[in-house]
């Protein structure tokens, strides 16, 4: 049990982040029908239960006494969420700005399902030129806490953060989000484009430079673990996009460049050629990899025989996907732009990562 915040796991099946035990928590919530613990009987939002009082008041100020109760178990429940569940979400902003530092706003400008869209501002950047970059959050669906982790680097290097929110529900499993939601879960056929979660992101930062009265042209995407996947895909899924660089951390598993394995693997089986994949071997990518993701055993790991192929762990299998791609290009004489950033004693941690990754933002 590795959470240490008060409440108890039954038979949990997802890992724990080291220090944020909370927001394990309400992942473990989403994945587990039960669990033990103070709030378990206790839905978001509501009281914290019944509290039992003797009655000390002469019965002529009993109405005085049921009100300072009430203020007592409100103020009881306003301090035990914050705690157990991590912040309180903001509210999504309803004016046609982004504000400076925290906001966010509900995206609806493309054929998907709305989404939220968590942004930060530094205050002391001109939002008119500053830097754009996507932070895109892990299978666990926290794009605040992405945001929350990356906040001090976007202050230090002038850039503006958007975190869209994938959810679960509107966006389910790895289909729907790692590999783009390109594949229809029910039927296992492709869905339209202009469905895929990757066509979010385009029209996302016109909409952005809009808000912010800007001249941005081109933007950064940046995607740990299940985000990574989303990233490396976005590459070869949607080659018009409007990519400065592409930064792609510690993801679990690839999609190879290689135009003979099946896809999700490789890009086999796509509208894909040698000239697409000869236009995505040269663009600006930055592999990202903490050399201590290399855990054989974690609890998130896909272990498929298809992933098992690429490597033991996550260190491995991104050392591999990076090799290869570049063998490709050397093979056939193509101009490679890829790199590879080892990130020395980090594990699995976006935070870990941003502190890694942030200077490569422009």
């Amino acid at each position: 049990d590795c959470c240490q915040s008060g409440f108890n796991y039954l038979e949990l099946k997802i890992g724990c982040a080291a220090n944020d035990p909370v927001a394990d928590l309400r992942a473990a919530k989403e994945e587990l029908p039960i669990f033990c613990g103070a709030l378990a009987s206790t839905p978001r939002g509501k009281g914290v239960g019944a509290m039992q009082y003797e009655r000390i008041m002469p019965a002529a100020n009993e109405l005085v006494f049921r009100l300072l109760s009430t203020l007592i178990v409100l103020a009881a429940t306003l301090a035990i969420i914050p705690f157990a569940f991590g912040e309180l979400r903001a509210e999504p902003s309803d004016v046609t700005g982004i504000e400076t530092g925290e906001d966010a706003f509900v995206f609806s400008g493309w054929q998907g399902p709305s989404m939220t869209v968590w942004t930060y501002v530094p205050p002391s950047v001109d939002r008119q030129t500053a830097p754009v970059t996507f932070i895109m959050h892990g299978a666990r669906r926290d794009p605040e806490r992405y945001r929350r982790q990356w906040i001090d680097k976007a202050d230090k290097g002038g850039f503006i953060i958007l975190a869209p929110e994938f959810s679960r529900d509107d966006f389910p499993r790895a289909q729907g989000y790692n590999l783009g939601g390109t594949i229809d879960l029910q039927t296992g056929e492709w869905r339209d484009e202009a469905l895929w979660s990757f066509s979010a992101i385009e029209p996302i930062f016109d909409e952005v430079v809009e808000r912010l009265g800007g001249s941005q042209l081109r933007y950064t995407i940046y995607g740990h673990s299940a985000g990574s996947q989303f990233v490396h895909r976005f590459l070869f899924f949607k080659p018009d996009a409007r990519v400065k660089r592409y930064l792609a951390a510690n993801a679990g598993w690839y999609t190879f460049a290689d135009l003979e394995t099946d896809f999700p693997f490789g890009l086999g089986g796509l509208p894909i050629g040698e000239e697409d994949l000869r236009a995505a071997l040269a663009k600006d990518v930055v592999l990202l990899l903490g050399d201590q993701d290399s855990d054989p055993e974690h609890t998130l790991l896909n272990r498929s025989d298809g992933a098992m192929l690429q490597g033991p762990h996550r260190f491995a299998r991104g050392q591999a996907f990076f090799e290869q791609a570049q063998t490709i290009a050397a093979e056939n004489g193509w101009q490679f732009g890829w790199s590879l950033r080892v990130v020395e004693g980090v594990a699995h941690s976006n935070g870990g990562m941003a502190a890694g990754a942030y200077d490569l933002i422009e």
